[in-house]
């Protein structure tokens, strides 16, 4: 007992962790204590007020380079950048969220708690007007979001897992309008992660059985001994990244996404597939590159055969889909497969490349899923592909600016999707894995179809009488598409300044 003692901890390294979840201790203290018709702004000013002062920080402290908490987090170059990322697409996220829609009924009632139904329906699901409850949320699951790109062994990598996770389950439900659809999603989701978090637990069992610790360090030494177990090694590898695949939305564990995407209310959709995929891609990239890249030639076979599963799955099932939100789930799906072509060439060019894919693709989604939640009529959120049949003539600005972020998502030049796509590409061949850019680029050309043909639809086909005019956006919704489509069209034309960062940040430390 005498020779216990507490970890050093550098409280300034880990200042923007502590920001968030500091405010979101006081969000729902004023959940709690505030009056009803005030906590929406003052809600909204506190989680706006929190990421913006973690991202200062995260700029302030840049340049730091440490381990703290006796090894369990790792503030290093790709863990700061990936900060910065997650803040900054969180800005964007909560804008769709705090955005408030005037209901027939005269009261507003937040953008996050509407999918598709009536006033009546809100009343009938015994809620309120505002679901202020979605913005303590919110800053939790971003803050788990810092930590577990951070985290620099497995144990508090599945803590941070939990702390990001469980707010994103009760977010999926908090829709008023069609609250059956939205809790069913947030069950789905519930019941799958749970079984994936088990997964990764257990693999950490194994794990921890391999290498008598679990902090990354002593793995990668332990990786290098001949005389370990290769079945623990590699079973627990295996059931690792089945928890990490899972929030990368990789095929086979994919099935999730469709219905989640759907069913939880659009800003909450926006945020999950901007800084889900952020921080889930954050996480393996730390695990393969830090942990196990001493038996790369083990799995990279492996995980190239579900990163062509997840191409072809994705652009594929995309064709079918007749819903606006699952057809950008299916999207997601194939993105998931990109980023992973980039993590895969296993050297700097794939972690640079793949971070900027990151960040490229969150802006690009989040001003997608702000035009989706601005299509609709007078029972709410109108997304199936029929409804949107004639929308450029009837808004021909909005229309002409989804046009845009569809064409960045097939990866036409001068959009981010063409460089992006371009950078991850050009890491797997420097890495050797031509084959998975070959996939690539066939299953790039089959997801273009159906982009072009909403954009057909939208263009070329006469408007109907079911056809919904998009609603004005109010201040806070224009102001995230705006930072959505102004990143999209500037990381297509200069993508250097970024890609420069991305290479200066890809370095990781023990």
């Amino acid at each position: 007992m005498d020779d216990l003692k507490l970890p050093d901890i550098d409280y300034g390294a880990l200042a923007p962790m502590l920001i968030l979840f500091g405010a979101a201790c006081i969000g729902v203290l004023f959940e709690a204590l505030l009056p009803r018709n005030r906590r929406h702004g003052i809600q909204l000013g506190l989680g706006l007020l929190a990421l913006v002062a973690a991202l200062v920080t995260v700029i302030v402290e840049r340049n730091t380079r440490v381990v703290t908490i006796g090894g369990a987090v790792a503030v290093d170059g790709p863990a700061v950048f990936l900060w910065g990322s997650i803040l900054l697409l969180g800005v964007v996220s909560l804008l769709l969220i705090g955005e408030r829609t005037l209901e027939p009924g005269g009261a507003f009632v937040s953008q996050a708690a509407i999918t598709v139904g009536s006033q009546k329906d809100i009343k009938q699901a015994g809620g309120q007007p505002g679901a202020t409850e979605v913005y303590p949320l919110t800053l939790f699951a971003l803050g788990g979001m810092l930590l577990f790109v951070a985290a620099n062994d497995l144990l508090t990598m599945f803590v941070a897992l939990e702390v990001f996770s469980l707010p994103l389950y009760l977010l999926c439900a908090l829709a008023r309008r069609r609250r059956l659809l939205s809790q069913e999603a947030a069950m789905k989701y519930f019941l799958l992660g749970s079984y994936a978090s088990a997964f990764f637990l257990f693999g950490v069992a194994l794990i921890y059985g391999f290498s008598g610790a679990v902090d990354f360090a002593s793995i990668h030494a332990a990786v290098a001994d001949p005389a370990r177990s290769e079945v623990l090694l590699f079973g627990g590898l295996a059931l690792v990244s089945i928890g990490l695949l899972f929030k990368s939305a990789a095929v086979p564990f994919h099935v999730w996404t469709p219905d989640v995407y759907q069913g939880a209310p659009t800003p909450i959709t926006a945020l999950m597939a901007a800084c889900t995929k952020v921080a889930a891609f954050g996480g393996l990239l730390r695990v393969l590159y830090v942990a196990f890249d001493g038996v790369q030639w083990d799995f990279q076979p492996v995980l190239g055969v579900i990163a062509v599963l997840t191409m072809l799955t994705g652009a594929v099932l995309a064709v079918t889909q007749t819903d606006m939100k699952r057809l950008l789930a299916y999207s997601s799906i194939a993105n998931a497969g990109y980023l992973l072509v980039g993590v895969l060439a296993l050297n700097k060019s794939g972690l640079s490349s793949t971070m900027f894919y990151l960040v490229a693709y969150g802006f690009s989604v989040l001003a997608a899923f702000g035009i989706v939640s601005l299509v609709r009529d007078a029972d709410g959120e109108a997304t199936h592909l029929s409804r949107w049949a004639g929308l450029g003539r009837k808004s021909p600005v909005f229309a002409a600016v989804f046009s845009f972020i569809l064409l960045a998502f097939a990866g036409i030049p001068l959009t981010s999707g063409f460089t992006s796509k371009f950078a991850v590409f050009g890491a797997a061949v420097e890495g050797g894995q031509t084959w998975l850019v070959i996939f690539g680029v066939i299953t790039s050309m089959l997801l273009a179809f159906p982009y072009l043909r909403v954009v057909v639809l939208m263009w070329l086909s006469e408007p109907s009488e079911t056809t919904p005019a998009v609603s004005i956006p109010g201040f806070l919704t224009a102001a995230a598409l705006a930072i959505g489509v102004i990143a999209t069209f500037a990381l297509g034309v200069v993508p250097a300044p970024l890609l420069d960062l991305t290479n200066d940040a890809a370095q990781f430390v023990r």
